[in-house]
């Protein structure tokens, strides 16, 4: 079972974001690659006074416990989490594949009061390159000496500390999702996106040679999106990590959720 805690009260909010601050070597490391170690904290208590908070850590779940990572087993976990904490209805928000799961599960449950994905458009997102990067990753995991080319980018230079059960869980999920058609999603619920207008990485021969475009559908499409539903946000100058801060996160999140779930 995943472990969770509940802050606040009033509506339920799903948030899957590490409740604990990283202290030490490791938040160090987070601050250099521009990752706020206490991020998840912030963002509970910039809702929790408004808000019931169900905070989970299901990313570091998923890491300790690998597990044939299927959409509909996604889902489930979700929804496990919601009715342990006793939650009926509940809102979610997810950010980059978190995202992605939200809008999984969005589609299996109604259950919903409202979706909010960050970090991963809900429109012509990159399912086959993500495919491409999680396969060379689990790649570089199952036999981290298969790569002997150049270092030309710090994606290239950062270490392989992934096991391959963690990667292989991925690379079942990406596989699953390649049928998988967004263009023919319907939802009901009220619902947000956004993205950080620098939101594009290419990757190098070492992760599959592919572009993962996040801004790209949210900005070609954004007319499409609003006609189906969606309230589009794109972060002016921020890149995947920093739109996923919580200082940028928060006054998107924060106004939305109060004018669909409080007003």
């Amino acid at each position: 079972m995943v472990a969770y805690e509940v802050h606040g009260t009033g509506p339920a909010v799903l948030l899957p974001v590490n409740p604990q601050p990283i202290e030490g070597a490791k938040a160090d490391e987070m601050r250099a690659w521009g990752v706020n170690p206490a991020n998840g904290r912030d963002l509970i208590d910039g809702l929790a006074d408004a808000y019931r908070v169900v905070a989970f850590d299901y990313e570091g779940h998923r890491l300790a416990h690998p597990t044939e990572l299927t959409p509909d087993r996604l889902a489930q976990d979700l929804l496990d989490v919601a009715d342990a904490a006793g939650v009926d209805r509940f809102a979610y928000y997810g950010y980059s594949w978190l995202a992605l799961a939200g809008l999984q599960l969005a589609l299996r449950t109604d259950r919903l009061t409202t979706l909010v994905m960050g970090g991963f458009p809900p429109l012509d997102g990159p399912y086959a390159p993500m495919l491409t990067v999680t396969k060379a990753t689990h790649d570089l995991a199952v036999d981290p000496s298969s790569w002997t080319g150049p270092a030309d980018s710090v994606w290239d230079s950062a270490e392989m500390t992934l096991s391959p059960e963690q990667t292989g869980q991925f690379v079942v999920l990406y596989e699953a999702l390649q049928s998988f058609s967004d263009a023919a999603v319907s939802l009901s619920v009220p619902r947000l996106c956004f993205a950080g207008s620098a939101d594009v990485i290419a990757y190098g021969p070492k992760w599959g040679d592919v572009t993962v475009d996040i801004a790209g559908p949210l900005l070609r499409r954004r007319d499409d999106l609003e006609a189906a539903g969606w309230a589009v946000r794109v972060l002016d100058g921020l890149d995947h990590t920093g739109a996923m801060q919580a200082a940028a996160v928060l006054p998107v999140l924060r106004p939305w959720l109060d004018s669909v779930l409080t007003a």
